[in-house]
């Protein structure tokens, strides 16, 4: 994730003091009636690329140097997907399930 991003969401966190955001709700709402979302990755050239297979709006789709850096930057992108700024990671609970690599929240 950009240390600029990651500043820009904790400030915007931080100017809204308790507000939730909309996509925080339908991001729960997702995982309640869904199951965890599943992603299919390979090794590319300068690092691994990852497609969700099962996401019911379409598909996500992000990179990493890495697969520590992989595995933060899918959970970035599913919360990116639903509007939810990266400092709300806490928040939602989104962790590593199953083998593999599968998100579902706490």
């Amino acid at each position: 994730m950009y240390i600029k991003k990651q500043v820009k969401d904790y400030l915007i966190k931080a100017l809204r003091g308790k507000y939730v955001p909309e996509g925080l709700v339908e991001l729960t709402k997702y995982f309640v009636h869904n199951d965890a979302i599943r992603f299919d990755y390979k090794e590319d050239s300068g690092g691994w690329v990852a497609i969700s297979k099962n996401f019911r709006h379409g598909s996500i789709v992000t990179s990493g140097k890495n697969k520590k850096e992989l595995e933060n930057n899918i959970k970035d992108a599913i919360l990116t997907s639903f509007d939810v700024p990266s400092a709300y990671m806490k928040e939602t609970g989104i962790h590593k399930v199953g083998e593999g690599l599968e998100y579902a929240i706490a």
